[in-house]
């Protein structure tokens, strides 16, 4: 009785897959063939193969079969076909093999993959929260959960649309896990306002889809806090204004949080405020000197020097009126009468001939211009007294 039970157990196992695959032999030349030669298969979907037993010649005292713990198989000549509706056991390997007259038996197994993409992917900046400050390392993670085979799982980290590195996992398990990805990173004041996201691909070769499962995470938004840096091109030293003329001094920073700002005049009274630009309307000589600027905020201070000359107005100069002489001509005519007398017998008569001489002198009188104002009250005395001696 116990030797009969000893028997069936060696006939049942005689059966079992996994006996044929530690006995049979795996490189014999005329080893049967599946097709397709290997099987990449998402989990709970339909499979199927066929395996051609003997590819020359099978005697008629071959034994040939093909095992497999899940699915069914029919024989049709030397060609034995398996499928299965919903391949969800993770450890699958259809053998298919035949026996000669000695015993010998030659085996060939089909590879399966069955394959589960991620069931959720997430991505957070690792245990901390809140702001991050501009310099310091922190730790992106991407957490894939129930994926299979995470060997063949490829995780990649972006930043916007820049891929910032791909990491893998050297976990061999062929079930379902769940992994998390770590990857360091130093924010800047750049990355203020950036998305960051992880990209979960399952690359299962030639044989598996040819659009790989691909899974992404939500996004999430960095903040970054970083001190004030000033904007623009460097600021002049010395800033110059026309006396009465409008100072504008302009100290614009960014910085996150906002930056306020302190203005310090050159008497050293500060001056507290939210706007960057300081605005003196009319400047005085008074405004004139160094002026400090410090934007602050809770991370740091940056401060930037001012000069400010203030110019006084031109004069303008008058040049005095050129004079003007005037020219009075006076004519004074002398007469000179000559007398002609004409004698005559006849009775006697005398004529006299008396010529007449005209002359003419000619007296020049310079006469100065009097309408100026330059001249003071001297001079419009002894003006008007030569207009009167002229003019007697």
């Amino acid at each position: 009785m116990f030797f009969g039970a000893i028997l069936l157990v060696v006939a049942s196992m005689s059966f079992l897959p996994g006996f044929h695959m530690s006995c049979c032999d795996k490189n014999c030349p005329d080893k049967p063939v599946f097709t397709p030669s290997k099987l990449v298969v998402k989990f709970g979907d339909p499979a199927s193969a066929s395996c051609s037993v003997c590819q020359h010649a099978c005697s008629v005292n071959n034994i040939y079969n093909l095992e497999s713990p899940v699915g069914d198989s029919s024989k049709n000549g030397t060609t034995i076909s398996w499928t299965i509706d919903r391949l969800t056991e993770w450890i699958t390997s259809p053998l298919c093999f035949y026996n000669n007259n000695t015993d010998y038996q030659c085996c060939t197994v089909l590879p399966v993959t069955l394959y589960q993409p991620p069931d959720n992917v997430s991505v957070s900046f690792g245990d901390h929260t809140g702001p991050m400050l501009e310099g310091q390392r922190y730790t992106l993670r991407c957490a894939v959960q129930e994926v299979a085979p995470v060997e063949n799982l490829t995780v990649t980290f972006y930043r916007g649309r820049t891929a910032l590195g791909q990491l893998r996992s050297d976990n061999k398990s062929v079930k379902p896990v769940s992994e998390t990805f770590s990857l360091n990173i130093t924010p800047s004041k750049e990355d203020d306002g950036v998305q960051y996201w992880c990209e979960a691909k399952l690359e299962l070769g030639p044989d598996g889809p040819q659009r790989p499962p691909v899974v992404t995470s939500q996004t999430i938004t960095a903040t970054v806090h970083y001190k004030p840096q000033l904007e623009g091109s460097s600021h002049p030293k010395t800033i110059t204004v026309t006396e009465g003329g409008r100072l504008r001094l302009n100290c614009s920073a960014v910085g996150n949080p906002v930056p306020s700002y302190t203005w310090t005049f050159p008497s050293g009274s500060p001056l507290t405020s939210k706007d960057n630009v300081l605005i003196i309307d009319s400047a005085t000589f008074a405004d004139e000197g160094n002026y400090t600027c410090s934007a602050s905020n809770n991370i740091g201070t940056v401060t930037v020097k001012l000069s400010v000359k203030v110019q006084g107005l031109e004069l303008t100069s008058t040049r005095p009126p050129t004079t003007t002489a005037y020219v009075t001509t006076t004519a004074y005519v002398t007469t000179t009468a000559y007398v002609t007398t004409t004698a005559s017998t006849t009775p006697s008569t005398t004529t006299t001939s008396t010529p007449t001489t005209t002359r003419t002198t000619t007296r020049t009188t310079i006469v100065p211009n009097c309408s100026s104002g330059s001249f003071l009250l001297g001079g419009l005395v002894m003006c008007f007294m030569l207009l009167f001696s002229a003019l007697v």
